[in-house]
């Protein structure tokens, strides 16, 4: 048994009364439910699942702390309209660490105060990314729906599409895929008990061994 215990309903609420008070007093007044409620729970998360992570890949890195597997709080606000200076959103991430990740396959958990999820995909692929994917969905079909069949069971395909089909007369099944500016699957959850209980670390670790062989196949594609 590893030392996750569940997150607690004090961090929730951390996070909810964070999104209302957006600020660096208030923050600062409450940086202890932060610590003790958040991060430190996250921290044993991530050790549990380091070793399930490495074995899907021995390049991640899963040392557990901020900005390495978890999130920082603090938002980087210079191109943004939005000033507020805190998430009210927290995430865990395994990545192989590159300065340019944003192009890599990564896996995640993330939560707020009402709703959390975790899946794998990609924060923004590039055209020559997708365009690899698409290239082997074309030449593979068969064997890429049957995997794919397999992980859209539990995972919801999500990620901005072209307008037009890139491909024309493509089966529905591969055109989803394939007419993708970038993925994730994602399996969204709003039943908030799971985060409270030590079995999530099993949970989170099911759904990434499901998702595990699409993520080899985005590395091959990646080393091309």
């Amino acid at each position: 048994m590893g030392n996750f215990r569940g997150l607690t309903q004090g961090g929730l609420n951390f996070l909810q009364q964070l999104s209302h008070n957006n600020n660096k007093e208030w923050f600062s007044e409450n940086r202890e439910v932060y610590d003790r409620q958040i991060i430190a729970p996250l921290r044993d998360l991530v050790d549990d699942l380091a070793a399930d992570m490495l074995a899907i890949d021995d390049q991640f890195e899963v040392r557990p702390s901020v900005t390495k597997t978890i999130s920082r709080i603090h938002r980087d606000t210079r191109f943004s309209l939005d000033k507020s200076p805190y998430r009210s959103n927290v995430w865990i991430v395994f990545k192989r660490p590159r300065k340019v990740w944003t192009d890599s396959p990564v896996f995640f958990f993330e939560f707020a105060s009402d709703n959390w999820r975790f899946g794998m995909g990609y924060y923004s692929a590039s055209r020559e990314t997708m365009n690899r994917l698409r290239e082997h969905i074309a030449d593979n079909p068969r064997s890429f729906l049957q995997m794919a069949g397999k992980i859209r069971k539990h995972f919801d395909l999500e990620g901005e599409s072209y307008k037009r089909p890139l491909v024309k007369n493509q089966a529905p099944e591969l055109a989803e895929w394939a007419n993708r500016k970038t993925f994730a699957l994602i399996d969204q959850r709003y039943d908030m008990a799971p985060l409270f209980s030590d079995r999530l670390p099993g949970l989170l670790r099911d759904g990434f061994r499901r998702l595990e062989p699409l993520y080899q196949l985005l590395v091959q594609l990646e080393s091309r």
